[in-house]
């Protein structure tokens, strides 16, 4: 009877699960607006201006059929753990906002933020088995790739950067594929080598190698340099991090530290500058340090509540503040680094609150995964997912960015790490292809 009932409950993740698993990482992979003609954008709009009702319509019905789905299954008390936490942090952002120049745009952003959280927390729930897992994860890849390959071959002017584009005419010749700008399309690639390589050391040598292969030379054509050198930085990082665990919290903390005193310190500190113009580096990391300047100086200036979530960046107040002539920098997206955007727009307690989820508990994780009997090869994947994502948050803005791939599958990869040291992963033998059970259970 038990049984029964478990098979009615478990019926519609195994029937609902493998097309919401890849609804929701192509809406991430592909957007519902690829192909966007750059030239015809509008580089004067404040983003606080900017809204796209059907994609908001879209990805509300993808989260209620996603919290429907897994609500419904057994395996909905994995959802969003650990939640006290998450409650904390999400209440934080909803105080420091409510009491805002903006409360009202803050706290829909808290809202949105928090709907990506709960279901970047669901999307490892829907897949019944690690091999329908790899398969649909294989599928989402290689169709983004297919696209973006297309996109160059057959539409070469919104698949290409173009010199008549109204921002960044520099970028022209650079692929960008369906996505909105190459260093999105680059850092795109670089997730989908990771998916490539974890398929590659689960036995699927010669598709997990074709999409390795696409993926690199696609990243060499976008001319995004960041993601070009993390890619076998993270691997080679990935492969100390496994084998020695004694540099783990020194090598990711002291990393994380020692990078953002580097770049940041270039911005306020002429000495720093000089240091890292002596080891050949361009001091101002392609003019970012005058954002980082401006950003350094609001952070301090209301270091406990910050200017509420979202806010300080793209407002009208910045892309106007003192006129054309004041500084480029004050009508920059945002602060080209997650750590300093968090302080900025929620103050010190937000940003220590954002440590504790997004590098703490993994590392905590990381540790009790490794006691498990859970696929390593898994668990690897999701541990190079997180440590791309922590560590060029030091020159990006990506936390909590709805609509981000990255900042969606750090969060995947976060929540992925936490399954693996407290679930049992449910590995589907071939003869058993229609259990309808979750990947973690």
């Amino acid at each position: 009877m038990t049984q029964a009932i478990e098979r009615r409950e478990t019926s519609s993740v195994g029937t609902l699960g493998p097309v919401l698993f890849t609804a929701t990482l192509l809406f991430y992979l592909v957007t519902l607006t690829p192909f966007i003609d750059l030239s015809a954008a509008d580089a004067n709009a404040a983003a606080t201006a900017k809204s796209n009702t059907i994609n908001q319509l879209i990805y509300l019905c993808l989260t209620m059929a996603l919290w429907l789905t897994v609500f419904a299954s057994p395996s909905r008390g994995l959802v969003a753990r650990p939640r006290g936490l998450l409650i904390v942090l999400l209440v934080w952002f909803a105080v420091v906002s409510a009491f805002s120049a903006q409360p009202d745009l803050a706290l829909k952003r808290v809202f949105l933020a928090m709907l990506t959280i709960v279901n970047g927390s669901i999307l490892l729930l829907l897949p019944r088995s690690e091999r329908q897992f790899a398969g649909m994860l294989a599928f989402c890849c290689l169709g983004a790739l297919g696209l973006a390959y297309a996109g160059v071959a057959l539409m070469p002017q919104l698949a290409i950067h173009q010199a008549s584009e109204v921002r960044e005419s520099m970028n022209a010749g650079f692929w960008r594929g369906h996505f909105a700008h190459k260093n999105v399309a680059a850092a795109a690639m670089v997730i989908i080598s990771f998916a490539g390589l974890y398929l590659f050391s689960t036995g699927r040598r010669a598709l997990g190698g074709l999409v390795v292969l696409l993926a690199l030379v696609f990243l060499t054509r976008t001319g995004g340099k960041s993601a070009a050198m993390a890619l076998p930085g993270i691997l080679a990082i990935a492969w100390v991090f496994e084998r020695w665990r004694a540099v783990r919290i020194p090598m990711v903390v002291l990393g994380i530290a020692a990078v953002n005193i580097l770049t940041i310190g270039c911005s306020v500190s002429p000495t720093m500058r000089e240091l890292v113009a002596q080891l050949g580096i361009d001091p101002s990391f392609t003019n970012r340090t005058d954002i980082w300047k401006i950003g350094a100086g609001a952070a301090v200036d209301n270091p406990l509540t910050g200017y509420g979530f979202q806010l300080f960046w793209q407002t009208d107040a910045m892309v106007h503040k003192g006129g054309a002539a004041a500084s480029w920098a004050f009508a920059a997206f945002n602060g080209h680094n997650a750590y300093l955007d968090m302080a900025i727009t929620t103050g010190l307690p937000g940003l220590a609150l954002t440590l504790v989820l997004l590098v703490w508990l993994p590392l905590r994780d990381i540790a009790r995964a490794e006691a498990t009997a859970n696929d390593p090869a898994l668990t690897r994947l999701f541990v190079r997912i997180w440590l791309y994502g922590i560590l060029v948050a030091c020159v990006e803005s990506l936390f909590f960015q709805s609509g981000s791939l990255i900042w969606f599958m750090l969060v995947v990869a976060i929540f992925g790490l936490h399954l693996q040291a407290n679930a049992h992963e449910i590995r589907e033998p071939a003869q058993h292809r229609h259990r309808v059970e979750p990947i973690h259970a």
